[in-house]
């Protein structure tokens, strides 16, 4: 199947796995594909794949992620050299946050790259460096967001399979007919009509703070991530004893909490940026294709856009291609837009500002249309 091909990389390798699971053979009348899927569109997507492989777009450029990667230790370095040298003054102190932050949210988008084994041709480096810098540089477990991260991508926005929207109904209600089977049930967890302003006090600033720093350990500890769990330990051990060294308790503890907040809130109007404003609903057993494309939009493409969203502007193509290499996105991006052009499939693609406002205009519509069913049968 598609999702298959899609998330490995070593074909041969993972095929052995699927031996056990063989029921039979289909009998000579019985279709490939399924009534729900579109057949066409599943033949011509293989077709734009096996282009894509001749083209060599699934093979990474290593200098493109080693320059990305020095990038980042050099703001993590320089974030603390900047009180090192400068001092523990208000200036020194919100200019070391600021670059702290800047260097933990790509060394974020730079995971996320190890994590799909888009940068070696080899899936033990990726995961080996997937370690380095999702445990030690950041501090969370990978096999955590591996976990998490495949289920987004198999089922992106069905409700019940993708963990990413698990926020309904306890936080927020998104989407349209979500909203509407939750206020006729009239079931009310928040003042969903008000979400649209209570957004921005919690998900953005709060979700790494709070969950996630919550949820990565007690994943890893649950399910015995030993190794995780020990280099994530060697983030927390070095950021005590280098920045321990500069700062008092009460200083060190808002300098880690601030960060973590001015992270939080980066990740989280990026990678929501392409997804809540999209249909969300329960799973239909769609196509690759289809599933992907009701789920996901991109943002222009530019070199600001690329670096500040971690090529995430192409979401599109990543969720088509989830190994592929991100420096190819705009390489197959043509491809995918004729390829959707040819089947009526909608391609959205949006400014910067325009991508962020939506959600708030997405969270605003949802909440009205809870209110709506809520107070009338």
């Amino acid at each position: 199947q598609d999702a298959f091909v899609a998330f490995h990389v070593d074909k041969v390798l993972v095929s052995k796995y699927l031996k056990p699971l063989q029921i039979g053979e289909l009998a000579a009348d019985q279709p490939s594909v399924e009534p729900s899927k579109n057949e066409m569109l599943v033949k011509d997507f293989r077709e734009l794949r096996a282009t894509v492989e001749k083209m060599g777009l699934l093979k990474p450029n290593q200098l493109f992620f080693f320059l990305h990667l020095a990038h980042i230790l050099l703001l993590d370095i320089a974030a603390w050299l900047i009180l090192l040298y400068c001092g523990t003054s208000l200036i020194p102190f919100i200019a070391s946050l600021l670059v702290l932050t800047i260097s933990q949210v790509q060394a974020s988008w730079l995971q996320h790259d190890l994590g799909h084994l888009s940068v070696f041709k080899e899936t033990k480096w990726n995961h080996l460096l997937h370690k380095f810098v999702m445990c030690h540089l950041i501090g969370a477990s990978a096999k955590w967001w591996t976990l998490l991260h495949s289920q987004h991508h198999a089922k992106p926005n069905c409700f019940q399979k993708d963990p990413d929207i698990d926020m309904h109904p306890f936080l927020f209600t998104l989407g349209k007919k979500l909203s509407v089977e939750l206020g006729i049930k009239k079931k009310k967890y928040m003042p969903y009509n008000h979400q649209h302003k209570y957004f921005f006090i919690t998900l953005p600033p709060l979700l790494f703070p709070t969950y996630f720093h919550y949820h990565t350990f007690y994943i890893a500890y649950t399910k015995r991530y030993w190794v995780d769990l020990a280099w994530m330990l060697t983030f927390y051990i070095r950021f005590c004893f280098t920045y321990g060294s500069l700062l008092e308790m009460k200083s060190l503890l808002a300098y880690y909490f601030t960060f973590r907040m001015l992270e939080s809130s980066w990740f989280v109007w990026v990678s929501q940026m392409n997804h809540i404003p999209m249909d969300i609903y329960y799973d239909k057993n769609l196509d690759w294709v289809s599933t992907q494309l009701k789920a996901t939009c991109n943002v222009e493409q530019s070199f600001f856009n690329d670096w500040f969203t971690g090529h995430l502007n192409f979401q599109i193509e990543h969720h088509l291609f989830p190994t592929m290499p991100r420096h190819n996105y705009w390489k197959v991006a043509p491809l995918v837009k004729s390829l959707c052009a040819k089947h009526g499939l909608e391609y959205q693609c949006k400014p910067l500002l325009t991508a962020f406002a939506d959600i708030v205009h997405s969270l605003k519509s949802s909440g009205e249309l809870w209110l709506d069913a809520y107070l009338h049968k």
